[in-house]
């Protein structure tokens, strides 16, 4: 920026050099154009996880409301054995499938999940006959996935909310939109910090300033809505790239590595080729039996495994999927406070072979545990699913304020320009080593995000060099101003 020379100013003399020019800021333009470029063409992908998140986070509710008659029955004083219940299952699916799991009903009123293997079920999937434990009614037959159990219409949201229901190629959306989502908050939170020390009026980016109109309203909507939600984006973030292609593994192998990995159960027995099998990880779905389980095995282990640290009504019972394995049951709630204990059980002696404690976790474990609950709004319940939804709206009205901004400062034609280019090349040598530093970590252990971030640099170089580039704006177009 140019200076106009008045009667106040005394030229230096003549002959003797000027004073070095001060270094223009140089990492709030950079942060500016980071965020303006990510919120622009990572914005939708944002998008459509906070709106899709938004519904998972109801489907509890809808779920109960929906699968009504399969979930509940009349509250009863007596209860049938399991064995009983899981006849009246395995008479409704004959030879179309093999039982792999038991849920015996949590409280009175609810039905037991008597869980098959079926055709054409996906990763993950059972088919679970729903029996009523007073009567051994069949209450109904349907598809769940996962640990969660969740019921078709939840399974729906959630396989949307995760991959749009495009298969693995489609899971590469929410990678983006979990790995992008907490560099556009911590760049955003920047230049929130680096605004406020020099705002006049500090409160108007704390809450939305009413006084003011068009642009500089939907900025203080957005700049005192994103401050307040930081903690949770950033939250929402870090537990969303858990369930990562390339990111998440990463960090699976990072816990490996650290020793803070989920314990295991272990189902292998002695060597004994007649005994019951087991699950072999307690994860996802058992493959058949090889050995037919024996309906009454299922009220002898759980008789066991509640002697040992199985207290909680929420329970699942798997039998043995190959010989030389044990019976494995395990505790399923995922409410506060947390219980998933385990047991591994011999069904021939009925001997405890390996158990698992939730107390005996690390602290990283059990954060994971922890993180991955609230993120699915189990973990505290209603509360925990009002705050994610309020949570992922807030994420939704960021974005469409963000797009809002920009429609607002827009050139008569063409693209709307972003902070100035060129900042990097002003940092000092420090500075340019440092962020290129971070951006190979990142790009290391954030795949996704490395390749889309080399994708950004490559466009915004052949914008800049483009010709024009780099003259004044016209006097219409209005920028951002770094910090």
């Amino acid at each position: 920026m140019t200076a106009t020379l008045t009667s106040h100013d005394t030229p230096p003399p003549a002959g003797r050099p000027s004073k070095t020019p001060t270094r223009k800021p140089w990492l709030g333009a950079l942060l500016l154009r980071l965020h303006f470029y990510a919120g622009i063409l990572v914005g939708p992908f944002i998008l459509v996880a906070a709106l899709s998140g938004t519904m998972y986070a109801a489907t509890p509710q809808l779920e109960q409301a929906v699968y009504a008659h399969e979930l509940h029955v009349p509250a009863s004083a007596t209860t049938l054995p399991l064995a009983d219940q899981i006849e009246a299952a395995q008479a409704v699916v004959g030879d179309e499938g093999s039982l792999v799991a038991v849920r015996p009903a949590p409280e009175n009123g609810d039905t037991t999940r008597v869980m098959f293997t079926g055709a054409g079920l996906g990763e993950s999937e059972t088919r679970a006959v729903f029996v009523d434990p007073a009567t051994a009614e069949v209450r109904g037959d349907q598809t769940v996935y996962g640990t969660s159990g969740a019921l078709p219409l939840r399974t729906w949201v959630d396989q949307f909310h995760r991959s749009l229901h495009l298969g693995d190629a489609g899971r590469l959306y929410s990678e983006l939109a979990a790995s992008w989502l907490g560099v556009v908050v911590i760049a955003g939170a920047a230049l929130w910090l680096l605004r406020i020390r020099r705002a006049r009026a500090k409160k108007d980016l704390l809450r939305p300033n009413s006084r003011v109109t068009g642009y500089r309203r939907i900025f203080s909507w957005h700049a005192s809505t994103g401050i307040w939600l930081l903690v949770g984006a950033l939250f929402l973030s870090a537990t969303g790239i858990t369930w990562s292609q390339f990111a998440g593994q990463n960090v699976s192998e990072l816990r490996s590595a650290l020793g803070a990995a989920t314990p295991s159960i272990s189902t292998d027995l002695d060597d004994s080729a007649d005994a019951a099998a087991g699950l072999h990880d307690g994860h996802g779905v058992a493959e058949a039996s090889a050995v037919p389980a024996d309906p009454a095995t299922f009220d002898a282990v759980l008789d066991v495994a509640q002697g040992v640290n199985v207290n909680t009504g929420l329970v699942e019972i798997k039998p043995p999927s190959a010989p030389g394995q044990a019976w494995l049951v395990q505790e399923i709630q995922r409410s506060f406070p947390t219980e998933v204990d385990a047991v591994a059980i011999d069904g021939q002696t009925l001997e405890v072979t390996d158990r698992v404690d939730f107390v005996e976790f690390g602290i990283v474990a059990k954060l994971a545990r922890w993180g991955i609950d609230t993120h699915m709004g189990s973990m505290f319940g209603l509360p925990n699913q009002i705050v994610l939804i309020a949570a992922a709206l807030g994420i939704a009205a960021m974005v469409v304020w963000g797009y809002a901004m920009w429609w607002k400062r827009r050139p008569t034609r063409g693209f709307a320009a972003p902070a100035p280019a060129g900042a990097l090349a002003r940092a000092p040598w420090w500075g340019t080593a440092a962020v290129l530093a971070a951006a190979v970590l990142l790009g290391l252990f954030f795949p996704l995000l490395g390749v889309s971030l080399v994708v950004f640099i490559v466009i915004d170089g052949l914008l800049t060099l483009r010709p024009g580039a780099s003259r004044a704006r016209r006097p219409g177009d209005r920028s951002p101003r770094a910090g």
